[in-house]
């Protein structure tokens, strides 16, 4: 059985539409598909969208971010969006007001306006592509005695460089009750700097696929339920969303649904994240795609990252594999530049103590911005035919790609 109504493309940069047509949706309405800064309702995709069949009870449909392929359309009920919403009040310690500093037409934004919608209390809105100063003169704006953020890492990482060198910017940062951080894995230097800085820092887990974060700190929130299968994340709970549209084999391949010990049938959603459950406390270690076979030994990229972003000037690493004649595949390092970094023989070093000598990168180059998502995730795909194409071209030069400029970022980058 279908939706009653006509998908709804609303246009984010319109807020004042959106949060009416996402209040309209979650009341029975028409469900909406909030499109990027930019996009056009008529884009050929975006049509495509619109005319697939919607899974009965679709309030909203959110189009993954792309950072591990293809972007998906996920179809979100209103049951599954409003017990996240209310999951996060009740962690938090209470509704709040919310400095929404994140893209809209993703879920890590979308939330936010759900969760202002449910508390009745008004968001402050962020600049696009705000800088670090200017998230802070947002946060300046907030009138709640309860106040929120959700960022991501690169995000946090520039507010935590101008806290450290600026007492009132430190302030306005602890001021916040909670400063959510996902998208991507928070190094441990980055939560050292905030806790040195006093920042009440929860570090976030969740995708599309569950309505937003569904794991704080390692803990599961609401009633989400949490287990490892073939050292994989899977989540269950009332957050879970319908599934793909137009895209069964994908659904079915993702939401299975297994009986408990009672048999009662529970509906699971396979992460595709590798991790562990120890003491109750989930830690997720990486894509279970983002694995590479370096001389016979399967190697994380993910943990490369967690490891050398835990290195001064070295928090926005990223770690790819390039073919090797000898080892198969060897890992590299392209990261941002940042004055003050470690050496990269020192990083390079304290990886291989850490994950063995496979796992260190055989080589790094800086960048003055990588290319990223409208989320903030690192764009991996385009760093990765960047430096496959430069490498490919210094090569035929004799050169080596030491200094490297990496190509303009896409449009939708944050």
């Amino acid at each position: 059985m279908t939706a009653p109504h006509v998908l709804r493309t609303i246009p984010v940069e319109d807020r004042a539409w959106l949060i009416a047509a996402l209040d309209d949706a979650l009341a029975g309405g028409a469900p909406i598909l909030p499109l990027a800064p930019g996009l056009d309702p008529g884009d050929p995709e975006i049509e495509a969208i619109r005319a697939l069949a919607l899974p009965e009870g679709t309030a909203v449909v959110v189009r993954t971010s792309g950072s591990s392929g293809t972007p998906k359309a996920v179809a979100l009920s209103r049951d599954a969006i409003v017990a996240s919403a209310a999951a996060t009040a009740e962690t938090l310690g209470g509704p709040g007001q919310w400095l929404v500093a994140l893209p809209t037409q993703l879920i890590s934004g979308l939330q936010m306006l759900v969760r202002s919608a449910a508390s009745g209390i008004e968001p402050v809105f962020a600049p696009a592509g705000a800088d670090a100063r200017a998230l802070l003169d947002a946060a300046d704006q907030l009138a709640h005695d309860r106040r929120y953020v959700s960022l991501v890492p690169v995000q946090l990482a520039r507010l935590l460089d101008v806290a450290e060198a600026d007492e009132d910017a430190a302030e306005t940062l602890r001021r916040f009750d909670a400063v959510l951080v996902g998208g991507q894995a928070v190094s441990l230097e980055l939560r050292r700097r905030a806790h040195a800085l006093g920042v009440s820092l929860r570090r976030s887990y969740g995708m599309t696929e569950t309505a937003g974060g569904c794991v704080y700190d390692g803990v599961e929130i609401g009633d989400t339920l949490v287990r490892i299968r073939g050292g994989e994340v899977q989540l269950a709970g009332p957050t879970l969303a319908l599934g793909y549209l137009g895209d069964d084999a994908q659904t079915n391949d993702r939401f299975v649904v297994e009986p408990d010990r009672d048999g009662v049938p529970v509906r699971w959603y396979r992460t595709g994240d590798a991790g562990e459950l120890l003491g109750g406390m989930l830690t997720v270690t990486g894509r279970l795609d983002r694995v590479v076979i370096s001389g016979g030994v399967n190697v994380s990229l993910d943990e490369i990252e967690r490891v050398a972003r835990e290195y001064a000037g070295w928090e926005s690493a990223v770690a790819l594999a390039t073919d090797h004649p000898e080892w198969g595949s060897r890992p590299g390092l392209v990261v941002e530049t940042t004055a003050g970094a470690a050496p990269f023989d020192e990083v390079r070093e304290g990886v291989r103590a850490r994950l063995g000598a496979a796992a260190a990168p055989e080589w790094a180059t800086e960048a003055e911005q990588l290319p990223r998502l409208a989320g903030g995730k690192p764009d991996y795909a385009a760093i990765d035919t960047w430096i496959r194409s430069l490498r490919q071209s210094l090569v035929q030069l004799g050169g080596t790609i030491r200094d490297a400029t990496p190509p303009a970022e896409n449009e939708e980058t944050a």
